[in-house]
């Protein structure tokens, strides 16, 4: 008889499922012993990691409704060319309240993994049960745990780490760097270093770390790494999302201003970047949280970046909330089209795999715009000004693997409407906003005193840009018209013209009557430049030169309108 598992039916196997091509083949047995409830179903996934289904044979017993599983044949979609990687089972537990008990039995596990875990490992976690059981627990139901991958193996250090130090007769390190996960994830770590989240940590120099640093900040958090203080806002806020650069002290001890740290580009003791736990939150490290929006909501927010707002509003944030439970989030492959089609969430769009592209760590391998500086610039030219591998895949390119993964919901039709849509929206606050704003800012300079800043209109322009900008370019990209429209370019034109303009004409007065002619002629320079603004299509409403043919086909908008609507 063949069928679907009863809830609670959460299958243990100890080892790894095999192909007989790629691998050693594996056999498996196993026992679920129920409590009845025969009419009550719910779907098992027995997945290895790989492009692997597995059909399941079991025989009920027709007085108690128990249920045994007699077989699994599983079909590898490998190459005998290209051999695969082993990956293990999460093992859970029988939900209590749903199962007695389960019994298993495996045949062998696969070679090249280790069988038991370590003398070192068993030592972490005898003690570490009673000092921080919670870790233990998590770690217990990790991919992690089932791979006999333990505390130590992870944790070890050597000799001549910096922040090396000796734990009950073992050598170790508090951080796990993305270069210590690379010894089991190479191609990941690889894709992520070459990634613009690797490189969060250059907010250590950036305007915006000055403003939490000098403008928001003091220098009242005293660290032995910094002995006349560093600002508890920038410690707080910038670095716990851009990452902080790691001080080691004696000892191997960390100094508490660095750390605790899993900012996406932290500045590791052994020269890496980066922080996996930044996504894959110890110690569990689990896939599933990872792909969950709420995941990256914890940087992807706010006035200047607000992400999660924009998907949370968007279609796919609402498909996603109103059918979580058929995103089939824990399943080991998870391609879309194929595993889930109710909704796309951010790793959908920027890393998880589709039929044609696998995961990939470089977050900006599917983006065509990189929209956070004051004017919009391709992420090429974006990679190429930090270094990265990126600045040779154009932006054309990366759309197209943005566009394979909108193709597996929508229409060739519907993908190119969006991006005409998008690029509008860029094309729009390039000309009216970002240019002039760029070139007007520049003509004040002479204007202003010239620490960052300590000028009214270094915040005004910086909001429009940093905050007002970004959100409306942010949210035509992921299609969050409230986050285009009236937190977007509604509060952008507001600003512009009701605290941007008249700042300029301030300015412009002040060093008219200023009696020195360096300011004097900076003001002329400035008033033309503002002029050839305000008169430019784009802003000439504001002086009242709207054209008669724009005035005449405004009203018989506004007429029509009337007459369809009149009561």
């Amino acid at each position: 008889m063949q069928g679907r598992w009863p809830p609670g039916g959460l299958v243990v196997l100890h080892g790894l499922p095999s192909c007989t091509v790629c691998r050693p083949a594996s056999a498996y047995s196993a026992a679920f012993l129920g409590r009845g409830a025969c009419a009550a179903w719910c779907r098992a996934y027995v997945a290895a990691g790989l492009r692997e289904e597995a059909r399941l044979t079991w025989n009920r017993h027709p007085g108690t409704g128990a249920v045994a599983l007699v077989g699994i044949v599983l079909t590898c979609a490998c190459s005998s060319s290209e051999p695969k990687r082993d990956e293990p089972i999460v093992e859970r537990e029988p939900r209590a309240g749903t199962a007695d008990g389960l019994l298993v039995s495996s045949a062998k596990a696969s070679a090249g993994l280790p069988t038991e875990l370590s003398k070192q490992s068993r030592e972490c976690v005898a003690c570490h049960q009673k000092m921080s059981h919670a870790v233990v627990a998590q770690w217990g139901s990790s991919r992690h745990y089932r791979a006999k991958v333990g505390c130590f193996e992870c944790h070890q250090a050597h000799p001549n780490d910096t922040d090396a130090f000796m734990h009950y007769g073992q050598r170790i390190a508090t951080i796990v760097s993305p270069k210590d996960c690379s010894a089991c994830h190479a191609k990941e770590t690889a894709e992520f270093a070459a990634s613009h989240h690797s490189q969060g940590g250059r907010i250590l120099g950036s305007l915006d770390n000055v403003l939490a640093e000098v403008v928001e900040g003091t220098k009242r958090l005293k660290t032995p790494a910094f002995p006349d203080g560093i600002s508890a806002a920038a410690v707080n806020g910038c670095w716990q999302c851009h990452g902080s650069e790691i001080k080691v002290l004696d000892e191997g001890k960390l100094d508490p201003a660095t750390w605790p740290n899993t900012g996406i580009g932290r500045l590791n003791p052994d020269g890496s970047r980066g922080s996996c736990t930044a996504c894959h939150s110890r110690h569990r490290f689990s896939a599933a949280q990872a792909r969950h929006p709420e995941n990256c909501g914890k940087c992807h927010m706010g006035p200047d970046h607000p992400q999660i707002e924009i998907y949370n509003e968007s279609k796919h944030g609402i498909a996603f909330r109103a059918n979580l439970d058929m995103m089939n989030m824990t399943n080991d492959k998870w391609v879309v089209g194929q595993d889930y089609h109710a909704a796309p969430t951010c790793a959908t769009c920027h890393m998880s795999a589709t039929a044609t592209q696998p995961v990939t760590h470089d977050v900006g391998m599917r983006i065509s715009w990189n929209n956070r500086p004051a004017k919009s610039i391709r992420p090429e030219v974006s990679d190429a000004k930090m270094g990265l591998p990126g600045a040779k895949v154009g932006w054309q390119t990366r759309r197209k693997n943005m566009e394979d993964v909108c193709l597996a919901c929508h229409a060739q039709a519907y993908v190119d409407s969006f991006y005409i849509q998008y690029d509008a929206l860029i094309e729009e606050y390039h000309v009216k906003f970002a240019d002039p704003g760029l070139k007007l800012m520049a003509l004040a300079k002479p204007l202003m005193k010239p620490i960052k800043f300590a000028n009214k209109i270094d915040f005004i322009w910086f909001e429009l840009w940093h905050h007002e900008g970004r959100r409306a370019r942010h949210a035509a990209s992921m299609q969050g018209p409230d986050y285009t429209h009236w937190h977007g370019t509604y509060e952008l034109a507001k600003h512009w013209y009701s605290k941007f303009i008249p700042e300029l004409e301030h300015l412009i007065e002040q060093g008219e009557g200023s009696g020195d002619a360096g300011k004097q002629a900076a003001s002329k320079a400035l008033s033309e430049g503002l002029d050839e603004v305000l008169n430019s299509e784009e802003h000439r409403w504001y002086l009242g030169k709207m054209s008669d043919e724009e005035r005449s086909r405004r009203e018989a908008r506004a007429k029509e309108f009337q007459q369809r609507y009149a009561k």
